[in-house]
């Protein structure tokens, strides 16, 4: 399993929201590219990145700083967040992200997704964002009114790797990540799946890692110190 420790991005600031909200952020870094190494320092060998205001605006609002990230960091990147044309996606693989998410075109555009993973492969990735049983959209503001399980047939059956899946509700909560949903989920389909959203303590990072889960981003978690990333990284040799 690999380890994501993430940097959101708002106004070029590192920061994180709770539950989606974005009238409910803390600000935890002013330069991202040192909150970056300080990572590194940590063991970290991957970085994922989502740019809020692109999430919300559709626009490449933080695309410079996402650009430094990449190159400065030493870090093997992923990046979401506003996703919602080819020439985004060639723009950061060309700057040298090794996966880019597609979030709400994904769930409004499923052609597309489709056509973007035939001609990318595993360097497309889909983000199933979940809110009260469905798919949310553009930032965690909407809802799609496709369910979870429908939503993962339908992007396995058009051959998407990779879904990083994040239960919303508890998302910055320090609640608790949602086991039962990616046990549910590992069971039931055949996919790279990433957990995302309310890993609160090490022994969680590890519990993910024997159900042989891809992936576990980790946010507010390392941010406040609940968990060490120097603990958590060792759960890769898992």
């Amino acid at each position: 399993m690999i380890i994501l420790p993430a940097i959101d991005l708002r106004g070029g600031k590192a920061v994180r929201l709770l539950r989606g909200e974005y009238d409910n952020m803390t600000v935890y870094g002013e330069n991202p590219v040192e909150v970056a190494l300080s990572f590194r320092e940590k063991g970290a060998s991957n970085l994922h990145v989502v740019d809020l205001d692109g999430a919300l605006s559709g626009n490449t609002d933080n695309f410079d700083m996402i650009k430094r990230l990449v190159s400065e960091s030493g870090l093997a990147v992923e990046v979401g967040g506003g996703i919602r044309d080819e020439k985004r996606i060639y723009n950061y693989l060309d700057m040298g992200a090794v996966r880019v998410i597609l979030g709400t075109v994904a769930a409004e555009d499923p052609a597309f997704a489709e056509e973007m993973a035939k001609k990318y492969g595993a360097h497309i990735a889909v983000g199933a964002d979940i809110k009260d049983g469905e798919i949310a959209t553009h930032g965690w503001t909407k809802k799609s009114g496709t369910d979870t399980d429908t939503f993962f047939r339908m992007m396995q059956d058009m051959g998407i790797s990779t879904i990083i899946c994040t239960d919303v509700s508890r998302d910055g909560a320090l609640m608790g990540t949602n086991m039962e949903l990616y046990r549910h989920l590992i069971e039931k389909f055949s996919i790279n799946l990433i957990a995302s959203g309310g890993i609160t303590n090490v022994d969680e990072v590890f519990e993910l890692a024997r159900m042989n889960m891809f992936g576990a981003i980790l946010g507010k978690a390392i941010y406040n110190g609940n968990i060490d990333l120097c603990e958590a990284v060792k759960a890769e040799k898992i």
